[in-house]
């Protein structure tokens, strides 16, 4: 790079760097600094064109946040008009006595052309400007803004709440949360910025009214009293001026207050358009509404007396408008859809039953009734699929293995709106769902009711409400976590997953694993597999591992321990009980993180030795106790665990290495939620706080 480039881009830097506050700076000056009256017709024209490209842009933005920098604009724009009204005023006071163009030939033009020369018409005219201006518009877009602001702040927790939990079901990465999470930080930026800017543009309506009257009654005594002019010379001039100079300024303002009004009260939901797309999507794409409307004003083109020109010339527009918008709906749906074959007249031959004909059973599988099918159809912009992949994803990140893949199809026989979930042909899973609706979810605290259709969430069994997508910014804004129909779905697959993910890792899987291994680990693999441990024993353990929840992506630890514990046991569950304390401190750190002391559950020491007696002579992974005994220690674990749970930490059951597998087993289904511990799974740098003794008697 020579000097000349070096020096040209410092020169691009500094122009970019210096430009905008050079600008405003100069918008300042402008209000000390006299301008002659050529400068004034520039920046006026200025103005006028400034106001439009702000007009245009809103008109044209896909949504708000497209034209962020917007409340600056009104600032900046509202900061210049207002400038340019003390320059001219500065200018029509000096010297207005000169004539109509002493102010320069726009203020001339607008109040000559414009008014037609006549004051008493200019200031009707002005008045009806203002009165729009302020009255109307302003107050409006500054209640709309207003309104705006206050909602989307309240809806801020929900909207969070949505995002974690598609982001914690796969739905989205962590960069897609990131992003959302900056674009509802903007939103919210956004709004309060305009109910700030809208008081500008309030402002600036009132300022037009009070530069109005100084200029009339300044002008008339410093024509009058300084100029010697007659009263009727002097208000003639002076107002003309004046009147030209407040029209000037009150169009600009006038198409700046509705660009402003029309950003405000866009609502532009999911389709990403601007105006005049969803104008011409929301309003005439049915041609009953052109058609009535047609048949209205062309009777009323036959009432004699009635202007019948215009009124029939606009029921012929309509009604012509009406009949292209049907014929070009009737020749969309006629068009055949892509892919399909035309039948045969003649039906082929049943083949011969062969092995192809009988399927195997899908290891995951989800049925839809007929109404679901546009949800899992991409032509028709359906997202579950997406869904149900990055489900997949996520969840085959977190177990340690590939989750195999879930196939979807109709089934007729179920309800238009059900959904099942099937795993390895059997039912585990189903719900009902509306495709046009979303799920207001109540986490344990809304700020009040929803009207809706009232359900529960079929992945947690929560407290829900079906809402229309209209109301989701004020379920958000009560606190529930709204998701749509493909997210409640996909949510309850990825649910089920995780709760069977044991069932859904064969030989084949881990075989899978143990190849991707060898290539970082060969000697590890080659040593244990299959000479000190068999591939069926491997496989019972990771299956242990994961019906007690247990990631087993850490796969060189795993094969480590088994391969140092080998030798002394080949028991499924004692190696289980190896590899769980090798695992100990990642254990112990998904319930905890990183920071922060294990608060524990603990069994008085003569309960735990009546568990250890009862361990002895019992069935292999059993306790030979009464029921009593083990139903009052199922009461007062439930109890405590509430405890803990309300305080929205995980109860944990610290006991002895011996009685851990037998008391999961026990408790797994009844308490899903209490997790039990061995004393040697738990690290020695980890601080542990008792916060709970069960005793014998409960």
């Amino acid at each position: 790079m020579d000097f000349s480039q070096i020096l040209n881009s410092i020169k691009q830097g500094w122009s970019k760097s210096i430009a905008v506050p050079f600008a405003v700076l100069a918008l300042l000056g402008m209000v000390t600094i006299p301008l002659p009256p050529f400068m004034l017709d520039i920046f006026f024209t200025f103005n006028i064109a400034l106001s439009l490209v702000v007009l245009i842009v809103t008109l044209y933005a896909k949504r708000p946040l497209d034209f962020a920098i917007f409340p600056t604009i009104i600032l900046v724009a509202t900061l210049f008009r207002l400038s340019l009204n003390i320059a001219s005023t500065r200018v029509i006071l000096l010297e207005g006595h000169q004539g109509g163009n002493a102010a320069g030939n726009v203020i001339e033009a607008f109040g000559e052309f414009v008014i037609g020369g006549n004051y008493a018409v200019g200031l009707v005219v002005f008045a009806i400007l203002v009165v729009i201006n302020f009255v109307v518009i302003t107050k409006g877009a500054g209640r709309v803004a207003e309104v705006s602001a206050r909602f989307t702040l309240d809806s801020m927790p929900g909207k969070q709440m949505a995002i974690d939990a598609d982001l914690n079901a796969g739905l989205i990465t962590q960069e897609e949360a990131q992003l959302r999470r900056s674009e509802i930080a903007t939103e919210a930026e956004f709004y309060g910025s305009m109910d700030g800017a809208s008081k500008f543009v309030r402002g600036d309506a009132v300022a037009g009214l009070v530069i109005l009257f100084i200029n009339l009654i300044g002008g008339f005594a410093i024509g009058v009293g300084q100029h010697q002019l007659s009263f009727g010379e002097a208000a003639e001039i002076y107002t003309i001026l004046t009147l030209g100079d407040g029209l000037v300024a009150q169009i600009p303002a006038l198409l700046l207050s509705t660009a402003t009004a029309i950003i405000v009260t866009r609502v532009t939901g999911g389709d990403k358009k601007d105006m005049g797309e969803q104008m011409q999507m929301q309003m005439f794409s049915n041609p009953k509404a052109l058609g009535t409307t047609a048949g209205v004003i062309g009777f009323m083109g036959l009432i004699p007396g009635m202007p019948n020109a215009a009124f029939l010339t606009f029921a012929g527009v309509a009604g012509a408008g009406a009949y292209l918008i049907h014929k070009r709906q009737e020749e969309e749906a006629a068009k055949p859809v892509e892919g399909t074959v035309p039948q045969s007249e003649e039906a082929e031959k049943p083949k011969d039953l062969s092995w192809d004909d009988v399927q195997a059973v899908d290891v995951l599988g989800l049925e839809v009734g007929y109404r679901l099918i546009p949800m899992v159809d991409q032509s028709q912009n359906g997202q579950l699929l997406d869904r149900i992949k990055g489900v997949r994803r996520k969840v085959s990140q977190e177990l340690g293995f590939l989750v195999p893949p879930v196939h979807i199809r109709d089934n007729l026989d179920l309800k238009p709106n059900q959904y099942r979930i099937m795993l390895m042909g059997v039912e585990s899973g189903e719900g009902e769902i509306f495709p046009d609706k979303e799920l207001a979810i109540n986490p344990g605290q809304v700020f009040g009711e929803i009207a809706g259709i009232k359900t529960k969430d079929p992945a947690f069994g929560l407290e829900a409400v079906w809402v229309v997508p209209e109301n989701q910014d004020q379920a958000q804004a009560l606190g529930y976590t709204v998701v749509d129909a493909s997210t409640v779905v996909a949510t309850h697959v990825s649910q089920l997953i995780q709760d069977y993910s044991y069932e859904l890792l064969g030989h084949d899987e881990v075989q899978q694993l143990l190849d991707k291994l060898k290539q970082s680990s060969p000697k590890l693999v080659s040593e244990l597999i299959p000479d000190k441990l068999s591939l069926a024993t491997l496989v019972k353990v990771l299956q242990n591992l994961l019906q007690e929840k247990v990631a087993i992506r850490d796969m060189r630890t795993i094969l480590e321990t088994l391969t140092s514990k080998s030798d002394i046991s080949k028991d499924a569950a004692e190696l289980t009980m190896a590899v769980r304390t090798a695992l100990g401190r990642s254990i112990v750190q998904q319930l905890v993180g990183n920071e922060g002391e294990l608060k524990v559950i603990t069994l008085d020491p003569s309960l735990e030795q009546i568990l250890l007696q009862a361990t002895q002579g019992a069935p292999e992974g059993q306790l030979a106790v009464e029921p009593g005994l083990a139903e009052r220690l199922h009461g007062t674990l439930k109890e405590e665990s509430q405890k803990i749970e309300v305080n929205g930490q995980t109860p944990v059951l610290l006991v002895a290495p011996q009685i851990r597998a037998q008391l999961a087993r026990l408790f797994r289904y009844s308490l899903p939620s209490l997790v039990i511990l061995a004393y040697s799974e738990v690290p020695e740098n980890r601080q542990i706080s008792v916060v709970a003794n069960v005793g014998q008697g409960g």
